[in-house]
């Protein structure tokens, strides 16, 4: 499996997420059974499916908050596992269920993370307002984080991830609670940072949402990879119109409302 492990990863030099084979079970509970993707710098990786999927134990494995029964990955050249808090020094990670210090404002929130992350000091005030302008945070910076909305509150959360420049992020569901307007101004962050060389992996069960945003994505199902490809190949594949649809035609689902494309 090692000698699997080091050909994946060598095989696009530019890899910074690899996973070969990874598991991780619950009891009786296969939540991730055998997961394996890649994702080159510069590209955004979509792992899609419904809640319940695996999605987001897949990224907490990646970010060295879960540690894996079976399998390899790598992050950004580390091995996923020996080394948890050099990993997390290298990623950006959002999740829903990391909460804000609800006394501190938004200001402090960002300027206390920089600096945990070693972000030098004469750079932290840049830092925050580049992220401020890019994800409409400047009306919110000075309020505390208790008295934000569930939508202003993500927003800050993306800032806190993406404030020390990581080279990977791990997104698990970044437009939960943003209106159409904020979930648009992430999508553009996000995909500046694609620009900029990052390897960005997301979880979303929103397949639209990712059809605009993703470069390659994997269909995941009960634990498992089912397919995986751009969202251009995955419709042409199935005949889909849409990647949603293409997706119901990959775990056998028929919807009136779905739509294939006419022969």
């Amino acid at each position: 499996m090692a000698f699997l492990f080091l050909r994946y990863a060598q095989s696009r030099v530019t890899n910074r997420i690899v996973v070969l084979d990874l598991q991780r079970s619950f009891g009786s509970l296969r939540a991730v059974d055998g997961l394996s993707f890649s994702v080159a710098a510069g590209e955004i990786y979509g792992l899609l499916g419904p809640n319940g999927a695996g999605k987001t134990t897949a990224l907490r494995i990646l970010a060295g908050l879960l540690k894996p029964d079976g399998g390899h990955a790598q992050v950004d050249g580390l091995p996923v596992g020996p080394d948890p808090i050099e990993i997390r020094r290298r990623i950006g990670f959002l999740t829903g269920s990391a909460g804000l210090y609800g006394r501190l404002s938004a200001r402090e929130l960002l300027r206390y993370t920089a600096s945990l992350y070693g972000v030098p000091a004469n750079r932290i005030e840049a830092r925050i307002a580049k992220l401020s302008e890019s994800l409409g945070l400047e009306s919110l910076l000075d309020r505390r984080c208790e008295g934000l909305s569930t939508g202003q509150k993500q927003r800050v959360s993306i800032a806190r991830a993406l404030v020390h420049d990581p080279g990977v992020l791990i997104l698990d569901e970044p437009t939960t609670g943003l209106d159409v307007i904020a979930s648009q101004g992430l999508r553009d962050a996000i995909s500046a940072e694609r620009a900029r060389g990052k390897a960005i992996v997301l979880s979303t069960h929103y397949l639209a949402e990712a059809e605009l945003l993703c470069d390659r994505v994997g269909f995941m199902h009960e634990g498992r990879l089912i397919r995986e490809g751009t969202p251009t190949s995955l419709r042409a594949e199935t005949g889909a119109l849409s990647l949603e649809a293409a997706f119901l035609s990959a775990v056998g689902v028929t919807s009136s409302l779905s739509g294939t494309a006419t022969p």
